[in-house]
């Protein structure tokens, strides 16, 4: 009896706390550009902001913030298991570090009835709860930006209306990503590098919401149905009602491209087949160098596999430039200069690789970085001089 009179006291208390929103209330959607310095502030940011004079209130409901203090943090962002979180707070504070970095912030204020703000207002809040607050992030379909349209159409059921007329392109998740990285060369090929197969698939118009611009375009087009006499129609008009130019960027110094992994790669492919030249030449083979190449091939292979299979990260899965990262070549590093038949075999292998790589990235079931190309054609030239001298190691005429 004391736990049932507890549970409603409680219970009373925390709606006795709810906040009854005025008439002049407003829910927008705001959406953050894109900033230059950092990988995680390239893409923009989204959110909603509730503001109502009446009751003093100007808050942002964040979806994409985390605890740093979680433990094994590092771990768990690059496991996939790290929980994102929706936090409220000042909206005047959440501008300011937007200023601070030269950041435009626009605001798409919602044409909703009084009910309907005070729902979605009600639903945020619940959620901003510590028990609810916390959810598994995905970059594609479950991140701060998509959580917006899925929080209104939890909240608004049948009455919101997709329109499907802001995306033109027909661009995969990956073409998507390349529109944001030209700024940022290594850190497009770390992205190409590390996710597979997967994001080259076209991608559907809700898809195109993981990116901030693209929720910005998409509420252009969303509309809301309006309840009028029973018996009657809805009207469906658009469920944006004004846009705002919150904050405004200024044009900043163009940022500097530097080494790129083309020209890194590229110099290693020289490297690679000058020095297959010169071993041609005087026929023997340079081992430091197959070395380096079959340790390189071979941890990042590991590190793809892992990406693949011992996380949750569903962008890392069917990753083919495992086809010339090969995990296995750390292991023939040992073998290769033991048993020459086995090396033949293992070369062919690497070399049918390469081609399969080739016919995948035709064909665009994976579409690979293009600083690739000169690596693997160095690999290519390397891979052949090796199975030619294996080969005829088979027949007693080895390298010297």
């Amino acid at each position: 009896m004391k736990k049932l009179l507890l549970f409603v006291l409680i219970s009373a208390s925390c709606f006795s706390q709810r906040i009854e929103l005025s008439s002049k209330a407003e829910i927008s959607v705001i959406t953050c550009g894109p900033g230059t310095n950092e990988l995680y502030a390239s893409f923009g940011h989204s959110a909603f902001r509730v503001l109502d004079l009446e009751n003093k209130i100007d808050r942002v409901y964040n979806y994409g913030t985390f605890d740093f203090d979680t433990p094994n943090f590092y771990l768990k962002f690059s496991r996939g298991k790290l929980l994102y979180q929706l936090r409220a707070y000042n909206f005047g504070n959440f501008l300011r570090s937007y200023h601070r970095e030269n950041r435009w912030v626009k605001g798409q204020v919602l044409d909703l009835s009084r009910e309907q703000v005070q729902q979605v207002f009600n639903f945020v809040e619940e959620n901003t709860l510590p028990e609810n607050r916390s959810y598994k992030y995905d970059f594609f379909y479950d991140n701060c930006s998509t959580k917006l349209y899925d929080v209104l159409e939890d909240v608004l059921g049948d009455k919101l209306v997709f329109k499907a007329n802001f995306d033109k392109e027909d661009l995969s998740h990956r073409d998507l990503i390349e529109l944001y990285m030209g700024h940022q060369p290594w850190a497009d090929f770390g992205i190409d590098l590390a996710l597979g197969a997967d994001i080259d698939r076209k991608a559907s118009s809700k898809d195109y919401m993981f990116l901030p611009d693209y929720v910005f375009a998409a509420f252009k087009e969303v509309e809301i149905k309006k309840e009028v006499e029973t018996g009657v129609d809805p009207i469906v008009e658009p469920i944006v009602r004004r846009t705002e130019d919150i904050l405004l960027s200024y044009e900043g110094e163009p940022v500097e491209r530097g080494v790129t992994p083309f020209m890194v790669l590229s110099l290693a492919a020289i490297i690679l087949i000058v020095v297959t030249y010169w071993d041609y030449k005087r026929e023997k083979r340079s081992k430091v160098l197959d070395v380096l190449i079959f340790a390189f091939t071979g941890s990042v292979g590991i590190v793809l596999l892992l990406l693949w299979f011992a996380t949750d990260h569903s962008a890392t899965a069917n990753n083919f430039n495992i086809l010339w990262a090969f995990a296995p070549n750390l292991i023939f590093l040992f073998l290769m200069n033991r048993n020459a038949k086995i090396s033949q075999y293992y070369m062919l292998t690497l070399l049918l690789f390469l081609d399969i790589m080739v016919i995948l990235w035709i064909f665009q079931v994976q579409v690979f970085h293009y600083a690739l190309i000169p690596l693997m054609l160095g690999l290519y030239v390397r891979y052949i001089f090796l199975w030619l001298g294996f080969r005829r190691e088979c027949k007693s005429i080895p390298l010297k």
